[in-house]
């Protein structure tokens, strides 16, 4: 069946969205208060972030809060930003505790590596990022990093996806230079292709391989083919990174790149920069965003700690319980692809 154009609130370009203020809430007082109530409850305790969950961190009075995000995301335009956050209130250990006790309650938060980190803090961590979390030599004989590597650079990130239903990304520190989010709608990208190059996106419903490098492989060759459009019960999903693209180019026995696909995906890369929106997020911002709808990626910055402007987010991965089926073949990476179930995060290594 030919790809037929998408529809609804979740088809936006970066000239519409950034005159709406659907996506954007407020935390308002009595919403920091209960927080703070739910954070002094637990630190009583003795819990640590780890140990925090839905039912020792309620938050009653959010209610109509978390289910109107919850539903902006799935139904909506797939992204969020919810302001207001007292990052400057708390330690960073604090802070921890509130948005992973804030993030049970929008979701059940997942993997995001193989070695079982379920929140990471985004920030520059130098020149060993590659030895740490992953890197190669391509084919010119340079430095070839992983994906996870690029995210704790200070370098810039292409447009792509994370494995999970949901990015949460909360900004305690911003750059002094730099550090701009691009957000762009992957249903608005798939209709401007099929408006110019209907050809091309026939080749994107279709297979590309991918490499595992950086998530649960250690090695170029660890490979999956997986389509980067897909439908399923009238519910679009887009899964891209060009740099799982990239590594697999890399390894030997994996199907190259043909010249179409090639094409289809410079053209992705293109519309997705020329239909998106770019924000500086604050500190005390919560940036949402559904995978399976928004490409997103970053800037390059430069840091200044003297002046407390050493870029810091926190980042939970969340699984949604009012989440889409995925297209057949998905499971691949999400383990499971029907609607309200929990899926996606990196599988554990074990030894």
């Amino acid at each position: 069946m030919a790809p037929k154009p998408l529809t609804g609130p979740v088809v936006w370009t970066g000239d519409e969205i950034k005159n709406s203020t659907r996506w954007i809430r407020d935390l308002t007082p009595a919403h920091i208060a209960e927080l703070d109530a739910a954070l002094k409850a637990v630190k009583a305790k003795g819990l640590g972030w780890e140990q925090i969950t839905r039912e020792n961190f309620p938050l009653s009075r959010m209610d109509g809060l978390l289910d109107s995000i919850a539903e902006e995301l799935e139904n909506g335009s797939g992204i969020m930003k919810l302001r207001g956050w007292p990052v400057d209130k708390y330690d960073e250990a604090d802070l921890r505790r509130i948005y992973n006790g804030f993030g049970y309650h929008i979701g059940t938060p997942v993997f995001q590596n193989r070695s079982g980190e379920m929140m990471r803090a985004i920030r520059d961590e130098g020149a060993h990022v590659g030895r740490t979390y992953g890197e190669s030599k391509d084919k010119k004989g340079g430095t070839f990093l992983s994906s996870y590597a690029r995210t704790l650079s200070s370098g810039e990130l292409r447009f792509h996806t994370d494995r999970t239903d949901v990015v949460g990304l909360l900004c305690v520190r911003q750059a002094r230079k730099g550090g701009v989010s691009k957000l762009a709608s992957s249903p608005a990208v798939h209709n401007a292709m099929l408006k110019a190059r209907p050809d091309l996106v026939d080749v994107l419903y279709s297979d590309v391989w991918r490499s595992r490098f950086g998530e649960e492989g250690t090695t170029k060759e660890t490979a999956y083919p997986l389509p980067l459009f897909g439908v399923r019960d009238g519910k679009f999903t887009s899964h891209y990174s060009q740099t799982f693209i990239d590594a697999a180019e890399l390894a030997d026995g994996v199907p190259k790149l043909t010249d179409k696909q090639n094409e289809a995906l410079t053209l992705l890369r293109k519309l997705a920069q020329d239909l998106c929106m770019e924000m500086v997020l604050d500190p005390g911002d919560l940036q949402l965003i559904n995978s399976h709808v928004t490409y997103h990626g970053r800037t390059s910055f430069e840091d200044d700690a003297s002046t407390n402007n050493d870029r810091l987010l926190l980042r939970l991965w969340l699984c949604m319980p009012n989440n889409r089926p995925l297209p057949e073949g998905h499971d691949i990476l999400w383990q499971n692809i029907e609607a309200g179930q929990i899926r996606g995060g990196i599988k554990q290594i074990t030894i």
